[in-house]
C-alpha cells in the first residue's frame, strides 16, 4: 500500500514537471520575475511544477481565470506537519478574528476584503470555501494559501521565513509594534549586526522565530494571548477587579461577571488562555527558550516583570473604563445602542463616537499594548514612554473631559 502511494506521488510530481515546461515558456514573456522566483525555489529544485499548486485548467491566455489559487490544503499535500501545526495556532485564527470584530463591517471594502488595512495581514488566517469565493468574486482571491504570507511567492523560501524581517510587515505599527520593539532591543540589534556581518555568523542572537516558533513549530502562541487577558483571574483582589472590568468592556463578561457569546467565540478561536494549565504550558515553553542563553532564574524574573506591567497597566485602563461607564450610568454621555452592556466597548476601535471614548480606545489598544509588550520584548523605552507614560496622560485627559461633560450636564 505504501509503495502504491509513493508511486502515485512520484507520478503526480512527474506530471507537474511536464506541465511546468509550457507554463514557463509562456510566463517567461508575461510574468518573467515569477518564473525567476520559481526557478530559485526548492520547488523547482525538487521538480515541483506549476500544476502541483495551480492545477491544469489554465492552458492559454484565454482561460487564465481557471487557474487554481492555492490554499493551505494544497500546501498540506507535501507539508502536512507544518500545516497541521499552523492550523492550531493563532495565525490560523486571524481571518476569523478580523470578521468577528464589531468594527470590521464599518471599514471600507479596500481596508478589509480589499487587503489594504486589517485584511492585509489578517488574510493569513484559514478561510472557509465561502470566504474564498467571496474574495475571488471581489478580485481579491490571491494570497489564500496563508503560508505565502511568510514564505512569499514564488520562491517560498524557508530561509526568508526564518528571518525576523519576515514578521515585520504585520507585527509593526499602531497596536502591535513588535518589530520596532524587537529591532531596537539588544536581542534585535545583535541579530541585525550578525546579518550585516559586523558580528560573527555564529553569534548567538534570537529572532522572532527563535522565541515564538521553537524548533520550527508553526503553532504560534503566547501565554497571555488575546489582548493580555486570561482565566483564571488573578488572586490579587485589585488586579482581579480590574481584569473583570476590562473583560466586561471587551464584552466577554456581562454585568454579573457571567460569560457571554463573545467569550464563546474567543474559546472557539483558542486565542486566549482560559485555564492555568494552558497558560503554564506556554509560559514554561518560553522559559525553556530563554534558558538557552540565560539562567532560568533570570528568565523567570524578567518575564515576571512583564506580568507586573500588565497589572499596572490594567489598573490605569480599568479606571478609565469605569469613568466612562459612570458617564453612561448618569446619562451624561449617550451609550451607543450597539453596545450590549453599559460599558464602553473596547472592540469598537475607531468607531468610538466621542473624543473621550476615542482616548480610551487609544489607551487600550495602543498604549497598554506597548507598555507590557515593551517589557516582554526587552525594550524599556516602549514600556515606559510609549506605553505606561502615555496611559497616565490618557487617563488624565479622560478625567478632565469627564469633568467638563458633567459640568455641562449639570451633574
Amino acid at each position: 500500500m505504501r509503495i502504491t502511494v509513493m508511486f502515485l506521488v512520484v507520478m503526480v510530481l512527474f506530471a507537474a514537471v511536464a506541465m511546468a515546461v509550457p507554463c514557463v515558456d509562456c510566463h517567461k514573456e508575461t510574468t518573467p520575475n515569477i518564473v525567476k522566483d520559481w526557478q530559485f525555489s526548492k520547488h523547482s529544485e525538487n521538480e515541483v511544477g506549476c500544476a502541483a499548486c495551480h492545477g491544469e485548467e489554465h492552458q492559454t491566455a484565454e482561460d487564465a481565470a481557471n487557474v487554481t489559487i492555492p490554499t493551505p490544503a494544497v500546501c498540506a499535500d507535501c507539508h502536512d506537519t507544518q500545516v497541521e501545526q499552523f492550523s492550531k495556532g493563532k495565525h490560523a485564527a486571524a481571518w476569523a478574528v478580523l470578521n468577528a470584530m464589531p468594527t470590521t463591517h464599518m471599514l471600507p471594502n479596500a481596508l478589509s476584503d480589499g487587503m489594504k488595512g486589517c485584511g492585509g495581514c489578517h488574510k493569513i488566517g484559514l478561510k472557509s470555501d465561502e470566504d474564498i469565493k467571496k474574495l475571488k468574486a471581489g478580485g481579491n482571491g490571491f494570497g489564500t494559501a496563508s503560508c505565502d504570507a511568510c514564505h512569499t511567492r514564488h520562491t517560498f523560501s524557508v530561509k526568508e521565513a526564518q528571518q525576523p524581517q519576515a514578521c515585520q510587515t504585520c507585527h509593526m505599527g499602531f497596536d502591535h509594534p513588535q518589530w520596532e520593539m524587537y529591532s531596537a532591543s539588544k536581542h534585535g540589534v545583535r541579530y541585525l549586526l550578525k546579518q550585516n556581518g559586523t558580528l560573527h555568523e555564529e553569534t548567538v542572537a534570537p529572532t522572532c522565530q527563535t522565541c515564538h516558533m521553537v524548533d520550527g513549530d508553526h503553532e504560534v502562541r503566547t501565554a497571555w494571548g488575546f489582548l493580555a487577558v486570561r482565566l483564571p483571574l488573578p488572586e490579587d483582589p485589585q488586579w482581579k477587579a480590574d481584569q473583570v472590568t476590562i473583560l466586561q468592556a471587551l464584552g466577554v463578561l456581562d454585568l454579573e461577571g457571567n460569560p457571554t457569546g463573545r467569550l464563546d467565540m474567543v474559546k472557539a478561536a483558542d486565542v486566549a488562555r482560559l485555564d492555568q494549565e494552558s497558560f503554564d504550558h506556554e509560559r514554561n515553553k518560553m522559559i525553556g527558550v530563554c534558558s538557552d542563553c540565560h539562567s532560568e532564574n533570570f528568565a523567570r524574573g524578567e518575564i515576571a516583570k512583564g506580568d507586573d506591567m500588565i497589572r499596572e497597566a490594567d489598573r490605569l485602563l480599568a479606571e478609565g473604563i469605569r469613568i466612562i461607564a459612570g458617564l453612561y450610568k448618569d446619562s451624561v454621555l449617550a451609550k451607543p445602542e450597539s453596545y450590549a452592556y453599559p460599558f464602553p466597548d473596547l472592540l469598537t476601535f475607531h468607531d468610538a463616537p466621542t473624543k473621550i471614548e476615542q482616548t480610551l480606545f487609544e489607551m487600550h489598544l495602543k498604549h497598554r499594548m506597548r507598555a507590557f509588550q515593551g517589557v516582554f520584548h526587552a525594550n524599556p523605552d516602549y514600556a515606559l514612554w510609549y506605553g505606561w507614560s502615555e496611559m497616565i496622560r490618557d487617563l488624565q485627559d479622560i478625567k478632565e473631559m469627564a469633568a467638563e461633560l458633567r459640568l455641562k450636564h449639570g451633574s
